[in-house]
């Protein structure tokens, strides 16, 4: 236990510090330059290497580099040159609507794919297996963005159910702000349970072909104890896997939906930083973002033992 804990701490630190690497020579390598952006078009060429050199982006690349990777060892993740704040604190800020969205869509997405993919799979071959497997194709071919128009366009102007955008006021009670995510949710949650169908249907297919399972329904056990009791649990392992993923992509890879629904939270916060060419907010904020993804996959790892005790670390 203690071996594979320390190699897989291992396996996350490299990746981390490639992720640190990528991060930090791509935002370099784009065009512009963050301080021109923030002091305007009227300023002088001395005011930007003034700037600059309080900022530290006169130094070499490697010098640059190793001081943030100092900052970062110390749990600094740089302070932001346009919202004068730090990096940490600028992620936390917009951490709530961030997460509230990932686990309000993955809910959805799992209560829509795992019962149409067990659904699927135990009807096969027939119009309802023809129905589900196709609007799992439909939803995995639809972007995010339509589709958020359309609900927006439907629910919130026509009839007036959901806000058309923002996470309410500042003083706004829970209720009102998980109001605010329900239409975002939905564009997440129903566009990624295609995927959640796919994988359900597909591990459940391999196992109701195996040998306990007839076993099980010769003995007499009804349709719903064998398909939910012996055939699902062991079907879990991959959709897990789907499940925890799914969760480190709503993290991560909200940006479109955040952006369509004015949403405040991470994905908002990188795209301004990209505009912007702040820098640090970049490197920050991508960092954390594969700092989840990494702590996501060793928690699915765990996880694998408590869906099937078969499965050893």
């Amino acid at each position: 236990m203690h071996r594979y804990l320390l190699s897989r701490l291992a396996g996350m630190l490299a990746v981390l510090a490639i992720v640190a690497v990528m991060v930090f020579v791509l935002t370099r390598a784009a065009s512009g330059d963050p301080i021109s952006v923030l002091l305007g078009d009227q300023a002088t060429a001395d005011d930007i290497a003034r700037v600059q050199k309080d900022y530290g982006l006169d130094k070499p690349l490697p010098v640059q580099f190793a001081y943030w990777i100092g900052e970062v060892l110390h749990g600094n993740l740089g302070q932001s040159i346009f919202l004068q704040r730090p990096v940490t604190q600028a992620l936390w800020e917009r951490a709530e609507p961030t997460t509230l969205l990932a686990l309000m869509a993955v809910a959805i997405a799992a209560l829509i794919g795992i019962p149409c993919g067990i659904v699927s799979a135990v009807y096969r071959g027939r119009w309802l297996d023809q129905v589900v497997t196709g609007a799992a194709m439909l939803g995995a071919s639809i972007p995010s963005f339509w589709f958020g128009i359309v609900l927006i366009q439907l629910f919130a102007v026509s009839l007036g159910w959901f806000p058309v955008s923002g996470y309410g006021a500042p003083d706004a009670s829970l209720g009102e702000r998980l109001h605010a995510l329900m239409l975002p949710s939905l564009v997440l949650g129903v566009l990624n349970s295609a995927l959640i169908i796919r994988f359900t249907r597909a591990s459940m297919l391999d196992v109701l072909g195996e040998d306990y399972v007839r076993t099980a329904r010769s003995k007499g056990l009804g349709e719903g104890t064998v398909v939910l009791k012996h055939a699902l649990r062991n079907a879990l392992v991959p959709v897990v896997t789907v499940l925890g993923l799914t969760v480190a992509l709503m993290i991560g890879g909200a940006v479109v939906t955040e952006t369509v629904f004015g949403l405040p939270g991470i994905g908002n916060l990188v795209v301004n930083a990209v505009l912007r060419r702040d820098y640090p907010v970049i490197q920050g904020a991508l960092l954390v973002i594969a700092a989840i993804y990494v702590l996501i996959n060793f928690a699915i790892d765990l996880l694998y033992v408590a869906v099937d005790p078969r499965v050893k670390l």
